[in-house]
């Protein structure tokens, strides 16, 4: 396969998760969005660390993976905490933090 079609998957895929970060409410699709934007420019750096012939994009996206999943376990802690008070997973509903 040619490397630019996995450049135009990783920006679809991206296109996909901003539009939903954008239109949708919900906490865990939010954060579900996040993560394949974060995949998107996973699949985006090792393939131009392809093209290029060096590991410099695996290594970053190795990482990114290593952030992506430590951001996961403390957002769903977030997000678990307030839908047992609240009951709502809705973003808008979710003004628990003000004091």
């Amino acid at each position: 396969m040619n490397p630019v079609n996995y450049l135009y998957l990783a920006a679809l895929l991206f296109t996909i998760g901003a539009s939903g970060v954008l239109i949708r409410r919900n906490a865990i699709v939010l954060f579900m969005c996040v993560e394949l934007m974060l995949n998107a420019s996973n699949l985006a750096l090792v393939t131009f660390s392809r093209m290029h012939g060096n590991l410099d994009g695996q290594i970053i996206a190795f990482f990114t993976m290593v952030v992506a999943a430590a951001e996961v376990v403390v957002g769903l802690a977030i997000i678990v905490s307030i839908f047992r008070t609240r009951h709502s997973a809705s973003v808008d509903d979710s003004n628990l933090m003000k004091l």
